[in-house]
């Protein structure tokens, strides 16, 4: 892996508890304009920017991006950001209860993307990627991080061990209770030269993100008569995080309508599964899926099983995939239909029975995590999962540190 300091711009310290928000993408833009109600400092002004814009400006629009340039500009211009004046890396924590997770914040090189070395396991949707590819185009930066993970290393355990003893840039507390703390590499080559000798990262959150940084570094390659391959709009923004640390939730499903009839569902759904009302709300092992439908909750489990050489195939996301939705509830597209939704692990079970018991759904899917060993396989393998498989938490913050591509 080729990673490599950078000339962060970040907040002031006594602003950046103000500045720091949650990603573009979990949230809309009426919840966006909620949390930033009152605050201009919230980085929320430039990755969701049609805050500031009429009420229902297309998030898409001309306007949208030019909103978001302005505001990152205003925020720089008026000193809540400033630039380091070395390059460097950081080590940044979260701590959400009991659960710590350290990530090092870098650049990478496209060229990994490219040749493989970062590894995806999720395909992007088109809209998305190229707002992405505008939004990282317009801005010139990189306002929000890749989330990465790789194998854990003893050589970068000890060198980050190190660090933590360190005095922090920044240590806050956010509005949801998740801890953040950024600390300061002191030597950015002795990580530079360990991450050399890890042969792949995958991409766990951030497929967008990074798809579309590495179209933005096309584009200016193919307009660069004198392209090397080190120009800074060849790296992206990352946090890498060793595997151990990570955690994932459960992405469960919620059904808004059926295509035909309940007794019909029932019947179909018997043929592939044993279905036992139980009241069981989360699956309690990989094989088991919980339906809530009318109040009750039903654990199902597969009459018959995938093959298990096939990385993909036995995910349970793939199960309920293959098994239930694109058959029975003609979902062979979960991408592009009208008829599901995802809801993340973090809102728990009861946010699941809420929509249901509210009439916006007829029934909730309550799955067991993907593991990190089955993203690793199914990414190591070149193949891709269902759409909405892993849920991280907690979620990375946007304007902690930004890279600009000059």
């Amino acid at each position: 892996m080729k990673i490599k300091a950078f000339k962060a711009w970040r907040p002031v310290a006594d602003k950046v508890a103000m500045v720091a928000s949650v990603p573009y993408d979990v949230v809309d833009t009426v919840q966006a304009a909620e949390l930033a109600a009152g605050n201009v400092d919230s980085f929320l002004h430039v990755v969701r920017a049609e805050i500031d814009l009429p009420e229902g400006t297309n998030p898409y629009s001309d306007a949208v991006y030019a909103q978001a340039k302005a505001n990152l500009k205003r925020l720089m211009d008026d000193g809540v950001l400033v630039r380091e004046t070395e390059p460097s890396l950081y080590l940044y924590s979260q701590q959400m209860g009991d659960h710590v997770q350290f990530g090092i914040v870098a650049t990478c090189h496209v060229e990994d993307y490219e040749t493989g070395k970062i590894k995806i396991h999720e395909k992007t949707r088109r809209v998305k990627e190229e707002d992405r590819i505008r939004y990282v185009d317009t801005q010139n930066a990189n306002t929000g991080p890749v989330f990465l993970a790789y194998r854990d290393s003893k050589k970068i355990n000890h060198v980050v061990d190190a660090v933590k003893a360190t005095e922090p840039l920044y240590k806050f507390t956010a509005v949801d209770g998740v801890t953040h703390t950024v600390w300061k590499f002191a030597d950015p080559s002795v990580l530079e030269k360990a991450f050399a000798k890890i042969p792949a990262t995958y991409v766990a959150d951030g497929h967008h993100r990074s798809a579309s940084a590495v179209k933005v570094a096309q584009m200016r390659r193919a307009a660069n008569p004198n392209h090397t391959g080190e120009e800074p709009y060849n790296y992206f923004l990352a946090v890498l995080f060793p595997e151990s640390e990570l955690k994932i939730m459960a992405y469960n499903r919620v059904i808004l309508a059926l295509p035909g009839t309940e007794n019909e569902f029932f019947q179909a759904l018997e043929s592939k599964f044993a279905v036992e009302p139980n009241g069981i709300a989360k699956p309690r092992k990989a094989g088991e899926i919980c339906m809530y439908m009318k109040g009750t909750w039903s654990t199902l489990t597969p009459k018959h099983w995938p093959d298990a050489t096939d990385p993909v195939a036995t995910l349970d996301v793939s199960i309920l995939q293959n098994d239930v939705l694109a058959p029975i509830l003609g979902i062979a597209d979960p991408r592009e239909s009208n008829d599901i939704d995802f809801i993340g692990g973090i809102k728990g079970t009861k946010e699941l029975e809420k929509w249901v018991d509210d009439g916006r759904a007829v029934l909730a899917f309550s799955m067991y995590p993907t593991s990190m060993e089955q993203l690793f396989s199914v990414a190591d393998a070149g193949m891709l999962m269902p759409p909405k498989s892993t849920w991280f938490e907690p979620k990375l913050r946007s304007g902690l540190l930004v890279n600009t591509l000059d």
